[in-house]
């Protein structure tokens, strides 16, 4: 189920570009904090990249940038919308990558389909003495009321199975960080996210659908402009494997 899962984002790339969130810029600020130096000519490799958000940000932050993606979609809409950047194909458990080459290697939203016996290793190996892994997940902050309302709606029609995992045993010894933002965006652009989630687009048109169909209803309710404000939360790991 996870390969399948992890797969699964190839089939909707075009959405997931267009509908996944961003990352704020105090994001990265932390991330140079916590690896003691500046993105601005440091040699990263983006791992999981996607579509490459995360990868066109850094770049956007002097950084010089490598992703590395498995999967077929992501990587052709990867190309698509940052010509600029290399992108390589592999996972984290095989990186493409010289040894000791890295002054960074980044997940963000991916480190959690690697398997850590394997990426772990990887991850020393490619990363120059002193290099830093960073990882990070960007969800949705649950302490605001109708997120956490939505959060439990969501467990009830996948089961707590059917919900991605955050993070999994790996042995790093990491320092975390907490970084909180929003924004405001359509109705229909909040739910066209949900629906490039592994757990929906594993699940099919039609049972996303009906959930979409019905999340829409409740939120018009609270937001009668169509118009929603997101909260989110980034969790930010930085180790020195």
């Amino acid at each position: 189920m996870t390969i399948t899962r992890a797969r699964s984002f190839d089939a909707a790339a075009p959405q997931y570009h267009a509908s996944r969130p961003g990352y704020p810029d105090a994001l990265f600020d932390a991330v140079e904090a916590l690896a003691g130096r500046s993105l601005r000519g440091a040699r990263v490799a983006d791992a999981g990249a996607g579509t490459g958000i995360a990868s066109a940000l850094l770049h956007a932050r002097g950084a010089h940038v490598v992703a590395v993606e498995p999967g077929d979609g992501m990587a052709a809409e990867f190309r698509r919308a940052h010509p600029g950047i290399p992108v390589v194909r592999g996972d984290g458990n095989r990186l493409p990558l010289a040894s000791g080459s890295l002054d960074l290697l980044t997940y963000a939203q991916a480190w959690h389909w690697t398997d850590p016996d394997r990426s772990v290793p990887e991850a020393r190996r490619v990363l120059r003495p002193g290099g830093a892994l960073a990882l990070w997940w960007n969800d949705m902050d649950v302490r605001v009321p109708w997120i956490a309302a939505q959060d439990q709606r969501l467990r009830e029609f996948f089961g707590v199975v059917g919900l991605p995992l955050r993070e999994h045993r790996d042995g790093l010894d990491a320092t975390t960080r907490e970084v909180r933002w929003s924004r405001r965006i359509p109705l229909e652009a909040h739910l066209a996210n949900h629906a490039t989630h592994s757990a929906f687009l594993v699940v099919g048109e039609t049972r996303t659908r009906e959930f979409v169909d019905a999340e829409r209803a409740r939120l018009l309710d609270l937001f009668p402009d169509g118009s929603v404000e997101e909260e989110y939360v980034v969790t930010l790991r930085v180790a020195f494997p």
